[in-house]
């Protein structure tokens, strides 16, 4: 069932606006591009899942830079262009070489895996742990960009466009462009040759011009910064994606990802595994730490997450806002929520000056928003108590 807004709304504003700590952000929220969903999970008398949705501010006609969260429909994506092709021997785990059209190097091995090999399981692992832009951009280049926006709007994200790869600066007519890929199985030998390709997409035009000027080359530029060929995805959207991914019995066959029970349970350990519980790729404790990537409960804190808690998630930063899609688990206290909230920090109003309010503003403000909804969850009376087994998790260490 797709997610429709709730008319008692005021519920979720009275309760944001009784905690001092937000009371101020909200008050600003048009300066600030706040949206806020907030989905309500109780279950019946066989464990199924009973949503009851609450918006704030939530508004399609405020662009927001969505950032690293295109990297979450594209991994699922991914995984599901893999069993469409429907290949013996062709999975996830399979090698995967990327070549070197229209880009400087191809990818012929991974140093940061077991055994050296490049698979599409390893990019989605670096997506979802430490939101991997190189990562994201090899599974841009398997499913491509026609595949990608076709298959969203089929799925009835009609409004959803993933037009570039990010963390490089590309034209339109380059990030249409994605390069051949070849699988092999373990000799060697190739299962299946996607050639190189050329999108051709066509796109609704769109004019969002923010801000009073920009970098560019080093150079201020004192006019609005252009948005209108950069990603968009409406906060209900994410929401839902990721809503269909853990409940998916919840919504109709044609808005589903088609993902193998696998997959699920693949998706549910690394989008709630946390870097430092990974032994491949091994990462610095100091820069990605127990915390990282979760910014609803805890912010930019380098802090240890109670192991009764998971957070199963994907967020974004960039240009000033901040966005975080998540489904919050307590599983001694038996709690379960759906949180998925955005923002923007950007002071001066210009763009690429690395002088965003990230710190002092963004993430307080996450971090007291998905504590005050804990809180509350905390508090609520459920007449089932839930059964999450389902997402509880072997990590990798």
């Amino acid at each position: 069932m797709a997610q429709k807004s709730n008319k008692k709304d005021d519920f979720l504003k009275i309760l944001l606006m009784s905690n001092p700590l937000l009371k101020n952000y909200l008050d600003n929220k048009d300066l600030y591009k706040i949206q806020i969903i907030y989905t309500q999970i109780d279950r019946n008398k066989k464990n199924e899942p009973i949503f009851k949705h609450f918006n704030f501010n939530v508004d399609h006609n405020v662009y927001f830079y969505p950032a690293s969260t295109t990297k979450m429909p594209v991994a699922f994506l991914a995984l599901q262009k893999l069993n469409e092709l429907n290949i013996a021997g062709l999975d996830k785990n399979t090698s995967i070489i990327t070549d070197s059209a229209y880009n400087k190097n191809a990818i012929l091995n991974e140093p940061t895996t077991a055994d050296g090999r490049p698979t599409i399981a390893h990019y989605i692992k670096e997506v979802f742990m430490v939101s991997d832009n190189e990562a994201n951009n090899r599974l841009y280049e398997f499913a491509g960009q026609e595949y990608i926006n076709t298959t969203l709007k089929i799925k009835s994200y009609k409004d959803a466009q993933i037009l570039h790869r990010l963390g490089v600066s590309l034209s339109d007519a380059q990030n249409r462009k994605t390069n051949a890929i070849l699988f092999t199985d373990k000799g060697g030998q190739p299962l299946y040759i996607q050639p190189a390709q050329i999108s051709q997409l066509k796109y609704i035009n769109r004019k969002n011009l923010l801000g009073k000027g920009f970098y560019k080359n080093d150079v201020l530029q004192n006019e609005p910064f252009d948005f209108s060929n950069k990603n968009r995805l409406y906060l209900d959207d994410l929401n839902n994606m990721l809503l269909s991914v853990y409940f998916p019995e919840k919504f109709p066959k044609k808005q589903r990802f088609n993902l193998k029970e696998d997959d699920y349970k693949f998706i549910y350990k690394y989008m709630s595994q946390m870097p430092t519980e990974s032994t491949f790729p091994t990462y610095d404790s100091s820069e990605s730490y127990d915390a990282y990537c979760k910014f609803l409960l805890y912010g930019a804190e380098k802090t240890k997450i109670p192991t009764n808690i998971r957070i199963f998630n994907k967020v974004g930063i960039a240009y000033g806002f901040l966005t975080d899609v998540a489904y919050i688990t307590d599983f001694e206290n038996n709690i379960e929520f759906a949180l998925s909230a955005t923002m923007y920090v950007n002071k001066d109003e210009i763009f690429n000056d690395d002088k965003y309010e990230y710190e002092t503003i963004g993430f307080p403000f996450m971090k007291n928003l998905g504590k005050t909804m804990y809180e509350y969850e905390l508090k609520r009376e459920r007449k089932n108590k839930p059964d999450l087994s389902k997402f509880k998790m072997s990590y990798d260490k």
